[in-house]
């Protein structure tokens, strides 16, 4: 293979530093300057409603599904329990969608946006998520943090009177989206990258030169991790040495999670696909079916803890404090809980994306986790590579934002040695989501809502 040069390609002559010009005109400008400056100043108070905001909704919940129970006697909230919870939230939710402006929210089972932020949505915003994710429903705050990042920032930018255009809208749009779901991610790093793929920056040409880069580099890492052991030699690269010794990978780890991730990518897409078709059921008579939905996503909860005898908020909920109790002790939880979990969570997952509000990511992430753990005793596999590999997938999956999903998992596990299975297992995800069918799923995710 020969080496392209300026002799045969002209037009390569320049290019670079053409681009670096261009690149230095537009940080020279006065007016981008300012804006950057400007974003720095917002993103201070929209940071501090992001935290509260957050605080409220965290302190509600524990209101809703401990304070209350334990001050009727009940040690955990009865099987029961989630129904007059969700009647409610279907309720508000309902109403929110149908009379007030924005609707509440964009509706989760057609992912995450950036676009079409609003002062004038944020009251149905807040109100929709308030009323969706503390009395259970099965979506994260990521959603409603992104719309109240983006329509906090256009308010401010209206109080200070500053000049309003079409890229000006998009810039303040996103840099108040990032600083307020930095909070809920712990990392702002998280935060760029996910605003950077859910902008769709660069477009599909982004993601065609992102992937083999991404493969590459988890194969690459897994040989080197390899010949690194087989011969005890060292390469001198950069690294930080944990107190701890992490997992062990090796090639039952790698083939599993090309399998897992594949599997996952499809249940996963079948999860998205009938969530979409809930919230095209739930349009058709908003105030109606949206109560109708968010009590049979009540019901999935009930019925676990009729038949596992466990906690109802395992099923509903966000899951990011059940996950929790499953990274630390995933031994708790025996075949049956897991497959129960699994099923109920993974429908009342569908019902409440197509008809509450909220993010998807935090549920996909547990039922991630927990397939990872359930398939964790097939041979040569393990829990913390298991683990990783259904996170990754279930997260890459759902949101087709595969460098995200890496990083997020990543810094969520907090072991570097885990990266090569996370990043085979998102990119066969996403890749595995890009090549089914295009049915109603992805046609409706494509529909403004």
């Amino acid at each position: 293979m020969t080496e392209p040069s300026a002799r045969s390609d002209p037009s390569a002559v320049g290019k670079q530093p053409e681009e670096a010009d261009r690149l230095r005109d537009v940080l020279r400008a006065p007016g981008y300057l300012k804006a950057l400056v400007f974003c720095a100043l917002i993103g201070i108070p929209v940071s501090l409603a992001a935290f509260w905001f957050l605080v409220g909704l965290h302190e509600l919940e524990h209101v809703m599904w401990a304070d209350v129970p334990h001050g009727l006697g009940w040690d955990d909230p009865p099987w029961w329990w989630p129904l007059p919870l969700f009647l409610v939230a279907g309720l508000v939710v309902g109403l929110v969608a149908a009379d007030l402006p924005g609707r509440g929210g964009h509706i989760p089972a057609t992912g995450l946006h950036t676009g079409g932020a609003s002062s004038t949505a944020l009251p149905g915003v807040v109100l929709a998520a308030v009323a969706s994710l503390p009395f259970g429903a099965v979506l994260g705050p990521e959603a409603p943090l992104i719309a109240l990042g983006g329509g906090l920032a256009l308010l401010f930018r209206n109080l200070a009177r500053a000049p309003a255009t079409v890229q000006s809208n998009a810039l303040l749009g996103a840099a108040g989206a990032a600083a307020a779901i930095a909070a809920i991610f712990g990392s702002p790093l998280v935060a760029a990258v996910l605003l950077i793929e859910v902008a769709g920056v660069g477009g599909p040409r982004l993601f065609a030169v992102m992937l083999p880069a991404l493969l590459s580099s988890g194969v690459g890492a897994l040989v080197f991790t390899g010949f690194g052991r087989w011969t005890g030699l060292e390469t001198g690269s950069l690294g930080l040495r944990l107190p701890q010794a992490p997992p062990r990978l090796d090639v039952g780890d790698v083939l599993w999670t090309l399998l897992m991730a594949a599997a996952v990518a499809v249940v996963m897409h079948l999860v998205l696909t009938a969530g979409q078709r809930v919230a095209a059921f739930t349009e058709r008579g908003v105030r109606v079916r949206t109560v109708a939905c968010a009590l049979a996503a009540g019901a999935c909860a009930a019925l676990y803890t009729l038949i596992t005898d466990r906690s109802p908020v395992e099923v509903a909920s966000s899951g990011q404090a059940t996950l929790g109790e499953l990274v630390a002790d995933p031994h708790a939880w025996g075949v049956g809980a897991l497959l129960a979990v699994l099923a109920f969570k993974g429908v009342a997952y569908a019902l409440c994306l197509g008809s509450l509000r909220g993010g998807p990511v935090f549920p996909a992430l547990f039922l991630g986790a927990a397939t990872g753990v359930l398939l964790a005793p097939l041979p040569g596999l393990g829990v913390v590579p298991g683990m990783a590999a259904g996170m990754a997938a279930a997260t890459a999956a759902t949101l087709r934002l595969p460098v995200s999903s890496v990083v997020l998992v990543v810094l969520l596990l907090g072991s570097a040695d885990t990266v090569p299975l996370v990043i085979l297992a998102a990119v066969v995800a996403f890749v595995t989501t890009e090549l089914l069918p295009v049915g109603f799923g992805r046609r409706a995710a494509q529909r403004p809502v």
